[in-house]
């Protein structure tokens, strides 16, 4: 009890309101732009809150991460291109909704289901975490925590990349990089070439913006070609009717179930989830043919679905120390260099820090569903800010960031660096979340296994090594082995969905939103094209001749 009253009572410090307000508008700007993700911004503001006291620091990083999965959606409905990976989902319904001229209503029911999913998923967080990190505290030694680690990696390899081959070598790229530095158990230098600098390993607030950060400005500023698409001018009403509201019903139902399960599957972000959930829905929706056609079903599916795997993604994190996402490993370095170590210790060794991550989240999460239903075409105008200003801020605070986390120009080298590296592996194809992962975890994870290996002599192998341990790296094998079977006999899909969608649906949607991108804008009656041209509509042009 007293665990409670404390985690409560850091949250009553203003300091912590305020930056939970920070937090607020800079996630909802990582989600209205395209192409930033929430893993950049989180990487980026992580770097500023290293001085910070924790509950302060994890104020602003949460609520980064809560209110990027609804300001996501605004750019996914009104110009059909996903503000975050986790709404790609988001853009089957809420586009061709927006064409119809109701971008508001899908906008707040977007709203509005996101926050029930983040919700279900924080009292999902809440009931399972401790009995988790008690499971883990009591059974989960060495080897356990090796094999744990190990299918961490493995399941984010198997997930992250269309090539297993790709998503093997990035693995093994960020286990190698976790090798660099001081080997604790003998403190003997590894690959340090005689640099000062590597003598601690590399900076991983620097690797991360260099990954997430850097690679994907440079990427940008290479690929960008200038467009004058814009959203669409007409959002109509805003507030669903109950007939409409109760639509959502079973959608909600069965894509948040969806969304819980995905969320406790290591490195299974909201991408997946969404996807997933809006296909169950689909299958079980009596009106499945409006699916893809602007169904306040599918955009409630997709966005509970993506919503609810923030509160498993929580409880592998907090309860185990594997990340749940790319994020959620961000978040685990950030707490690292706060001498907090997430796993089944913490809950033993810090229980009001639980209670404050917990309540964080809540409140975030209803502060980002206020926003989002008074924004009306506040947040519309954000899409129209040119993108060299954009590219011109984030560079900037990338710098300033990384070099606040040690005060020195290396850590600013070592994050350029990355960056390049990064932007070599976004162009091959190379996914960075194993990576990152294999950085963060490696050490850990070669810990555990020399302490396994120093104990296996003088005792039997089954003594030591239990069944949950087996269970664990044969799961870890078969992540890797199974996705590669499956493709080599149903062949390789589109980019869209990566399997998770069957190709007969893929052809229907696409086809139905090319059928969409064909129809005028309800209000201006102007055409958009993808080609940056605005083409005046044959309904334009026979008004202009009558007149």
């Amino acid at each position: 009890m007293n665990a409670l009253f404390d985690g409560v009572g850091a949250l009553l410090d203003v300091s912590v309101l305020l930056y939970m307000l920070i937090g607020l508008a800079l996630g909802f700007l990582v989600g209205a732009f395209p192409g930033i993700t929430a893993t950049m911004a989180v990487a980026l503001a992580a770097g500023f809150t290293m001085t910070l006291e924790p509950v302060q620091g994890l104020a602003v990083l949460l609520t980064i991460y809560v209110a990027a999965n609804f300001g996501d959606r605004v750019p996914a409905i009104l110009v059909n291109t996903p503000g975050t990976p986790a709404s790609i989902a988001t853009t089957l319904d809420g586009y061709p909704m927006a064409k119809q001229g109701r971008a508001g209503l899908a906008l707040t029911i977007s709203a509005i289901v996101s926050a029930i999913g983040i919700l279900a998923s924080l009292v999902l967080f809440a009931v399972a975490a401790v009995p988790v990190a008690s499971f883990a505290r009591d059974y989960f030694k060495s080897p356990e925590l090796f094999a744990l680690v190990v299918f961490g990696i493995a399941i984010m390899i198997g997930i992250s990349s269309k090539s297993m081959l790709k998503g093997i070598l990035a693995g093994l790229l960020g286990l190698m990089l976790g090798t660099v530095g001081t080997y604790a158990a003998t403190a003997d230098q590894r690959f340090t070439f005689g640099v000062l600098e590597l003598v601690e390993g590399f900076n991983f607030i620097a690797v991360i913006i260099g990954l997430f950060g850097i690679a994907e400005l440079f990427d940008q500023l290479l690929t960008h070609a200038p467009s004058k698409v814009r959203p669409i001018s007409s959002l109509g009403r805003w507030w669903p009717n109950r007939a409409e509201m109760r639509q959502t019903r079973r959608a909600l139902a069965v894509s948040g179930g969806v969304g819980l399960g995905v969320g406790l599957v290591p490195a299974a972000g909201g991408d997946i989830a969404g996807l997933i959930g809006w296909e169950r829905a689909r299958k079980v929706s009596k009106n499945p043919d409006q699916f893809g056609k602007g169904s306040i079903e599918g955009i409630t599916a997709s966005d509970t679905a993506s919503s609810a795997t923030l509160g498993g993604s929580l409880t592998t994190t907090m309860a185990l120390g594997i990340p749940g996402d790319s994020v959620m490993a961000v978040m685990i370095g950030s707490m690292i260099i706060w001498g907090i170590t997430p796993g089944p210790t913490l809950f033993s060794q810090r229980p009001d820090l639980v209670v404050s991550i917990t309540g964080i989240m809540l409140i975030a999460t209803v502060f980002a569903l206020a926003l989002s239903l008074v924004r009306m075409r506040g947040m519309v105008k954000l899409l129209d800010v040119p993108r060299p200003y954009l590219w011109s801020g984030i560079l900037v605070f990338c710098i300033i960031g990384t070099y606040a986390t040690s005060n020195s120009l290396s850590t600013v080298i070592t994050m350029l660096v990355f960056g390049v590296i990064g932007l070599l592996l976004k162009r091959l194809s190379v996914p960075a979340g194993p990576v990152v992962l294999g950085l963060l975890l490696g050490p850990l994870a070669e810990e555990n296994l020399s302490r396994t290996l120093a104990i296996l002599p003088t005792r039997p192998f089954f003594e030591v090594v239990s069944p949950i341990a087996i269970a664990l790296l044969i799961l870890a094998v078969l992540s890797i082995v199974v996705p590669v079977i499956r493709k080599a006999r149903t062949g390789t899909k589109g980019s869209f969905a990566d399997s998770i969608l069957d190709d007969a649906t893929v052809a229907d949607i696409e086809e139905k939103h090319r059928v969409f991108d064909a129809m005028p804008d309800p209000k201006t009656g102007i055409v958009r094209t993808y080609e940056g041209d605005e083409v005046p509509s044959p309904r334009r042009t026979n008004k202009e001749k009558k007149k």
